[in-house]
């Protein structure tokens, strides 16, 4: 793996840090996902939008040494508060996502401000910022939604699936998404889909128990009511960033550039599985005696491990495509992929805790998981964590780089 390095920050009158906006307006976004029972494509979007909205309100302040912006240009006042504008900006955009609980925004906003000396000009850049951000993204393609009917036949997915109109989003971060989309899945005729199938048809088969990969496989699964899969990895930067005590400024630039890449993924993702629409195990191993390839062998009672058939076209999968992004944009951003860390996701069994010894060894898992569950082929999951790492890589590369001077120290944007 290639691991981009962003070096390199700015200083700006730090408010206390007990404050700590980044974090908490973060709290809220991931507690929103899960009350809404957001879907992931959604949820991506809203994760971003706090996020941009935070780092531009807050680089907005940062004078010369200010990088290049995300949404919003500065400047913003001069001595304002930081901490005060990255709060103002994502309630904004939280209200505005999410009104139904505008009352508990408003409250926390009050009470940040009111622990902060001089807040009242920082407010003002943060509010003018998130309304913005949410102007800036009004009419993104996002809405409203759009549905691809069932299909039918050998190696087609059967059912109707919603959420097809995000092939079209506007972009945060990359120029064109859809250049990640890869190749299509292999022949059904072929001997590599004829392995992948003899694989999932074993490590996925609900009829066989193995409580290990069944563990690993709901620790990643992520179903709706959780923060969904760019949730859990927003979350893993947070822990990292705080385990580094990261400034404010480097906190809000490493979550635009994550919830960006992961934003951006979901464009490629659902392109991808719309112009395929390949079919799930469960329907190609009950039906392998249509596929034309004599080494599949049918069994018309398999049931995945996962319990369900999924939700979508199976190529490619969503869940490696963003762990593929967030890997590569945490790397990149740390210049380093062996930062160890130690997580527990919503659908944890038992709210058991696993250790990492990096992004890419999460992201590996992740990606797994879904053939352990009977969800996914491998070429599935290697096709999806590609995917992100072009997109991912892309971010790094062009968004959120230093104003003056060389942008980039070897192969590390900076």
């Amino acid at each position: 793996m290639v691991v981009l390095c962003v070096t390199g920050g700015f200083a700006a009158a730090q408010a206390p840090v007990d404050i700590d906006s980044v974090r908490v307006w973060n709290g809220f976004a991931l507690d929103a996902v899960r009350t809404t029972r957001a879907t992931d494509a959604d949820a991506a979007r809203l994760y971003a939008m706090v996020n941009l909205a935070m780092y531009d309100a807050v680089n907005g302040l940062a004078g010369s040494r200010a990088r290049t912006s995300a949404l919003v240009p500065g400047p913003g006042p001069h001595d304002a508060d930081p901490q005060a504008a990255a709060a103002a900006a994502a309630h904004e955009v939280l209200v505005a996502l999410d009104p139904a609980r505008a009352a508990d925004y408003d409250a926390r906003l009050a009470a940040d401000l009111a622990r902060l000396t001089h807040p009242r000009a920082g407010a003002a850049w943060g509010r003018h910022v998130g309304r913005a951000v949410v102007a800036a993204r009004t009419g993104d393609g996002s809405t409203p939604v759009e549905t691809q009917p069932a299909g039918t036949g050998p190696g087609v997915f059967r059912a109707a699936w919603s959420g097809v109109q995000y092939r079209h989003v506007r972009p945060f971060g990359v120029v064109d998404p859809v250049r990640y989309v890869p190749a299509g899945p292999p022949a059904l005729t072929s001997l590599p889909y004829a392995a992948a199938y003899a694989e999932v048809a074993l490590l996925g088969n609900a009829a066989l128990p193995d409580a290990d990969l069944l563990a690993t496989y709901q620790y990643w699964s992520l179903p709706a009511g959780s923060v969904q899969p760019p949730g859990e990895w927003l979350r893993i930067g947070l822990t990292v960033a705080a385990d580094r005590r990261l400034p404010l400024a480097e906190q809000a630039r490493l979550t635009a550039l994550l919830t960006m890449g992961l934003a951006d993924t979901t464009v490629a993702t659902v392109e991808t599985k719309y112009r395929y629409r390949h079919w799930r195990p469960t329907t190609a191993i009950r039906e392998g005696d249509t596929d034309g390839n004599p080494l599949t062998v049918p069994d018309p009672m398999w049931t995945a491990r996962a319990g369900s058939a999924g939700g979508s076209p199976e190529y490619v999968s969503g869940h490696s495509s963003y762990s593929g992004a967030a890997a590569t944009v945490l790397a990149g951003y740390f210049c380093d992929d062996t930062v160890a860390f130690t997580h527990t996701t919503d659908s944890a069994p038992g709210g058991a805790a696993r250790a990492y010894p990096g992004f890419s060894a999460a992201a590996a898992e992740a990606g797994r998981s879904r053939v352990y569950g009977g969800q996914h082929f491998e070429f599935s999951n290697q096709a999806g964590l590609a995917t992100g790492r072009g997109v991912g890589g892309e971010v790094l590369a062009t968004r959120l780089l230093v104003r003056g001077g060389p942008t980039h120290v070897g192969a590390c944007p900076r």
